[in-house]
């Protein structure tokens, strides 16, 4: 039987067990031996992080070929266009690549939304949005290049979903232990 975490990684740990100097760790968080991160999140995005003690459910989570969806809820500087929405539908170019078609929709800010340390940046003339963003591949930083090349820098990135796994109801720093089979 395998065993699957998820954790909800606040801003600034890293996705690994072993720390760098400035960053706390995965192991400040999660004690448990034998288990690692099924794909990662970058120290300044918060959100799921599913970690496993088995390897070849670690690759069906990781690995794009099983086209696991996650799903990001994005702040944004200003307020997307419904052209800009498209394009992140469609696939905008990102460096020397396309991305994979996504689906965008406007949102309302979460309600039960903790707060940021250190807080998001605020200015007082320009608006904020929140996206909620699905892909299916997940290479280095994609969402917020994505939001940047239609116009839109993300201020704050919080991983809700991968698939059907969700933070729902796991506090930042907290993880829920789930056996699957």
């Amino acid at each position: 039987m395998s065993r699957l975490i998820l954790f909800n990684k606040p801003y600034g740990v890293i996705c690994q067990f072993t720390a760098e100097l400035g960053h706390v760790s995965l192991k400040n968080y999660i004690s448990l031996p034998g288990f690692y991160p099924a794909g990662r999140l970058d120290a300044d995005s918060e959100g799921l992080v599913l970690l496993t003690d088995d390897g070849d459910l670690q690759n069906k989570i990781s690995n794009p070929k099983y086209k696991l969806p996650k799903t990001y809820w994005v702040q944004v500087e200003g307020v997307p266009t419904q052209t800009a929405m498209k394009k992140l539908c469609r696939g905008v170019t990102v460096k020397n690549y396309i991305t994979l078609p996504a689906k965008a929709n406007l949102m309302n800010e979460p309600t039960d939304l903790w707060p940021r340390i250190p807080p998001v940046r605020f200015r007082k003339h320009i608006p904020t949005t929140w996206l909620q963003l699905s892909i299916n591949e997940g290479k280095n930083r994609q969402v917020r290049r994505m939001t940047a090349a239609v116009g839109y820098p993300t201020l704050r990135l919080i991983r809700f979903a991968i698939g059907d796994y969700t933070i729902a109801d796991i506090a930042p720093g907290g993880w829920h232990l789930l056996n699957t089979t």
